[in-house]
């Protein structure tokens, strides 16, 4: 059975209570606890990534259950030169449904939307290189930690 996901776009002063709750809970549940990264989620100063007016929070639900999270960050938020997109996450009872593909072609949807023809650089864990080659990403650095989990940093070209 394929179980239909509403996709929602919001700026943070957009979000309600609710949703924000759930976008919180699920990346505490992903990466902090399933993942044993401890680490301030709420990052920047007083979680300016997350309030940054630029930035972009697309929630995937099925139902009344949020099951799949990512943030797009504009410019000069993360990357200098580059828009991204960061805190990828889908729930553990959705995983190996084609969900995680959905929501990433959702995002490039929305970078070209937002941030026409900018190229996108995320900072990916090294067992998904793969999944991001499948959506256009390249690798262009060697792996490094961050917080003690592999990573390599990828781009995409959307100048074209």
């Amino acid at each position: 059975m394929n179980i239909k996901t509403l996709w929602l776009t919001k700026h943070f002063n957009e979000l309600s209570l609710d949703e924000l709750y759930d976008l919180l809970k699920l990346r505490i549940d992903v990466f902090v606890v399933e993942q044993t990264c401890y680490y301030p989620d709420l990052d920047g100063d007083k979680g300016q990534l997350d309030r940054n007016e630029d930035t972009l929070h697309l929630l995937g639900y099925q139902g009344d259950t949020l099951v799949a999270y990512l943030r797009i960050l504009a410019k000069g938020q993360s990357y200098n030169d580059y828009i991204s997109i960061g805190r990828v996450a889908i729930a553990e009872q959705a995983r190996g449904t084609g969900l995680g593909h959905e929501l990433m072609t959702e995002a490039l949807s929305l970078c070209q939307q937002y941030f026409p023809k900018q190229s996108i650089k995320i900072s990916a864990q090294e067992h998904l290189i793969n999944f991001y080659q499948q959506h256009g990403f390249k690798q262009v650095y060697q792996m490094y930690l961050e917080d003690d989990i592999p990573h390599v940093a990828m781009l995409k070209n959307m100048s074209v």
